[in-house]
């Protein structure tokens, strides 16, 4: 019998002997975001140095990608954990209790802002929301103009787009569909540029997935570049490249400062201030997700949410706004900092 409960894998609702398991495996297994990558590892690095459980192991899919192999299943062949650069998805949660994933904590740890980012050798540029709907979108009203009839973009120079902007070729290096930060600056700077157009934020009351197909669509013709999931990457590129943009997190920013700098956007400045406020209009929350099941049967998760919730970590003097952690607010944090050590699942999206 103890030998078939080390083997076994999590069934939805069965009770795995916590030995067993800890001899099935011994480590922490998380996945997701790679916004949010940097900041899970230097807790998990910190973790493990001051504690008596291994370094969790923490792998860079995306939020979505994380998603999917979260919500695959219990078990020790499945992650504990994923981080993401964007809420949980209802389709997500669903998802998982299909897959007798039943109990799952939501934990918001702080803020981040998408920024578009270019080398410091390139000259500044002042950005709006509808420039980067102009510059990105799939379809665009004919003529940049309100009421023109939508036709495949075709502005292929960031003056095409507007004269007071660099006459060359509008090249965006940026994260794949997989990716939060993705569908975050979807949302957030290219459906928010849409909405500027009077006619084509009316569609939305009319037919949401026309309006979404419009204010969310990315072009297909080389404008925007996938670049994967490696934001140290895209940095490496724009050095390289004096005149193309990144799409990426604050803290690749704030970590890269020697290299890049953000634009500012409709007038705002992508720094810290702004984003804490909210005044800077493409920033989001970050969150991860926990398999309640898994807690106390896989050692130390329960002690490694501790170390992310501490002060310490995620507090607003806390090690993790040097690497460009916008913290919540103090409500936020002490609600959030409840769900953490009550592990209160989530009732719905």
């Amino acid at each position: 019998m103890h030998n078939r409960l080390v083997a076994a894998v999590f069934v939805a609702g069965a009770v795995v002997a916590a030995a067993g398991a800890a001899q099935a495996r011994d480590q922490i297994n998380i996945v997701g975001s790679s916004t949010v990558y940097p900041f899970a590892t230097v807790v998990a690095e910190t973790f493990g140095r001051g504690s008596d459980f291994k370094t969790p192991k923490i792998e860079s899919t995306g939020s979505g990608g994380g998603m999917k192999l979260f919500c695959a299943g219990l078990g020790t062949d499945h992650p504990d954990i994923t981080n993401a650069s964007r809420r949980m998805k209802s389709s997500e949660l669903e998802k998982c209790r299909e897959n007798g994933v039943m109990d799952v904590v939501e934990i918001k740890i702080g803020y981040d802002g998408i920024v578009v980012a270019n080398a410091n050798a390139a000259p500044e540029v002042q950005l709006t929301l509808r420039h980067l709907f102009l510059a990105l979108a799939k379809q665009v009203p004919e003529g940049n103009q309100e009421g023109g009839q939508l036709v495949d973009n075709p502005n292929q120079m960031w003056s095409d787009v507007d004269p007071s902007l660099p006459n060359v070729a509008i090249e965006v290096l940026g994260p794949p569909p997989t990716s939060g930060t993705r569908d975050a600056f979807n949302e957030l700077a290219i459906e928010g540029g849409c909405k500027t157009f009077p006619g084509l934020k009316a569609i939305k009351k009319e037919d949401k997935n026309r309006y979404k197909a419009i204010c969310r669509g990315i072009r297909e013709d080389g404008a925007y570049i996938e670049a994967g999931e490696n934001d140290n990457l895209i940095v490496q590129k724009l050095a390289e490249n004096p005149n193309a943009f990144g799409v990426f997190g604050f803290s690749f920013l704030d970590q890269n400062r020697d290299a890049v700098k953000g634009a500012s956007i409709d007038g705002v400045a992508p720094e810290f201030e702004n984003i804490a406020t909210r005044a800077y209009p493409v920033s989001r929350p970050l969150y991860f997700y926990v398999k309640k099941a898994h807690v106390d049967v896989i050692p130390g998760i329960r002690e490694y949410i501790g170390a992310f919730t501490s002060d310490d970590a995620w507090g607003d003097e806390g090690y993790l706004t040097d690497r460009g952690l916008i913290p919540l607010p103090t409500d936020e944090r002490a609600q959030f900092g409840d769900n953490a050590v009550n592990l209160t699942p989530l009732e719905s999206l």
